[in-house]
């Protein structure tokens, strides 16, 4: 009876034997599994760095119309694609049109001012010869009346000499006298006839000098009238708003019959041509970080695709440098925060098809083999 007991109770004993070796061997193999986790991950770390704060980035252009003005007609659609130089939106071009006509009728006027200006400055050249001409009739005029004043001098005083020996008549001795008095009146009128000429071409002169200058200011206004006729067909280009570049329309938050103002952004074009990363490591991160590290990309919508890239370039200061107020030590108390420096990290594979796939804002996880 007593070994029949003893029989009975030995499996019971040796049970928790057993449960001791699968606990033991269990925990055997957590310890070896732990310690080669460890192993690789520190193995790991020593030639990798890695982070999930970095987004995808990417070239926006936004759609600003140069002048103001209603939308006339909305032409593209959200999200859809377009190309460089396909039509964006159109304003209303009336006023444009306008402001054209008018600067060409300005344009046209200062042309007219200017044929107006060089007729005037023909005409006073024209009487400045006339003038001239009128001055070498009354010089010749001068010497012959001049000739005439000695001729009768010469008259008068022989007949002075020949009164006295009464040879000659008292009537004769008068009109020799008369004869000399009016050539010498006649010598005085076409002195001061010279002398009057004279002032007519300085004044004539005076007077195309103005007008030449007078053609210089009109050339002067003509160069401005063209420049603003310039301007006005520029600003009536303007009415039409093109893509700068290739890509994605965004929202589109303009309707016809709005009103838009100079520089008013309407919406924006994601170039997705050419995306790149951008990561946000831990200044604790970079001491053996070079560029031209190879980098592998693993974007959280694509979890099971690696992309292949290169790190770039670094940026020239910490992210809370750029901020709209940023941190200033030197006040208040300081509190140690390690800080973040953007990388800028590039595709390396074009032929990769999901890179085309990847949007901006993104989030992915990047890993820099070092």
């Amino acid at each position: 009876m007593e070994q029949n007991m003893n029989e009975k109770q030995n499996p019971a004993t040796e049970a928790p034997k057993k449960r001791s070796k699968v606990f033991l061997i269990v925990l055997i193999l957590l310890v070896i599994g732990g310690g080669w986790f460890g192993t690789t991950k520190y193995i790991h770390s020593q030639h990798h760095e890695e982070t999930d704060d970095a987004q995808i980035e990417a070239n926006i252009s936004p759609a600003i119309p140069r002048v103001p003005g209603y939308v006339k007609e909305v032409r593209v659609k959200d999200n859809q694609f377009v190309k460089k130089g396909d039509t964006l939106v159109i304003l209303d071009d009336r006023d444009l049109i306008l402001k054209v006509e008018q600067a060409e009728a300005a344009l046209a006027t200062a042309k007219t001012n200017l044929g107006v200006a060089e007729a005037t400055t023909s005409a006073s050249r024209a009487n400045i010869a006339s003038s001239r001409a009128g001055i070498s009739t009354v010089d010749a005029q001068i010497e012959a009346a001049k000739v005439s004043v000695w001729r009768t001098s010469q008259d008068f005083d022989r007949y002075s000499n020949l009164i006295k020996d009464h040879s000659i008549t008292q009537q004769q001795f008068e009109q020799a006298s008369a004869a000399k008095q009016t050539a010498e009146h006649q010598l005085q009128i076409l002195e001061q006839q010279k002398n009057q000429v004279s002032q007519q071409t300085n004044a004539v002169a005076s007077q195309s000098n103005a007008t030449s200058s007078q053609i210089s200011v009109a050339g002067s206004v003509i160069k401005q009238r063209e420049v603003e006729v310039d301007a006005a067909k520029l600003n009536l280009s303007y009415a039409v708003i093109v893509a700068p570049e290739g890509g994605l329309v965004s929202k589109v938050n303009v309707q016809e019959g709005q009103f838009v103002q100079a520089g008013q952004a309407l919406f924006s074009i994601v170039i997705s041509q050419d995306t790149w990363v951008v990561a946000n490591f831990k200044e604790t991160q970079f001491e053996k970080m070079r560029i031209g590290q190879k980098v592998t990309v693993h974007a959280d919508a694509f979890p099971s695709h690696a992309f292949e890239a290169t790190l770039t370039s670094f940026s020239p200061a910490t992210g809370s440098r750029f901020a709209l107020l940023p941190p200033d030590n030197s006040s208040g108390n300081f509190v140690k925060v390690v800080q973040r420096l953007p990388v800028k990290i590039e595709f390396s594979n074009p032929a990769d098809s999901l890179i085309k796939q990847l949007r901006p804002g993104m989030n992915v996880a990047v890993d820099v083999h070092l």
